[in-house]
């Protein structure tokens, strides 16, 4: 019975330097992770700001070719300098939220043709997202929100990373 107890204990206490073994390497890689994914975002915010000019041209041609808003033709779109970085938890993506001012004209035979607004500036955010390898430009503009409140917005899957 005392071999038998002793063996049990023996058993036991290598379950549990074996699982604490594996929780701690479990740990480890976690960290590890989390730190390379950190100097990942930070490589791919200095992508951003070289290839910044590029993007914005690429954002302005995939909005113009959405057709959104509907009856209305991209004329015009200012970027503002300041940029803010947000990492997307739900699906592991970095976007990059940039203040924009739009200029619109209306398309002929459309329903906005006759709407008087239609030529006043818009404030918009443009969104720019990170695939791992590059950034693409979203057609997406977000208006009436600067980047900070796009973000807030977007709070429950997005975090500022600046």
């Amino acid at each position: 019975m005392t071999t038998m107890m002793l063996g049990i204990g023996i058993s036991l206490a290598v379950f549990v330097v074996f699982t604490g073994i594996i929780v701690g390497f479990e740990g480890f890689q976690a960290s590890r992770q989390h730190r390379l994914s950190v100097i990942n975002q930070e490589h791919a915010k200095q992508l951003f700001r070289l290839r910044r000019e590029w993007l914005e041209t690429e954002f302005m041609k995939v909005a113009a070719a959405s057709g959104k808003p509907r009856g209305l033709r991209w004329v015009d779109c200012e970027f503002d300098d300041d940029v803010q970085f947000a990492f997307d938890e739900e699906i592991g993506l970095l976007r990059a939220f940039v203040s924009v001012t739009i200029r619109f004209e209306a398309i002929e035979g459309g329903d906005m043709e006759e709407v008087e607004a239609v030529g006043n500036l818009r404030a918009a955010t443009g969104v720019f997202e990170y695939n791992g390898t590059g950034w693409v430009a979203n057609p997406r503009a977000i208006f009436n929100l600067s980047p900070n409140q796009a973000i807030q917005h977007f709070r429950h899957r997005s975090v500022t990373i600046d």
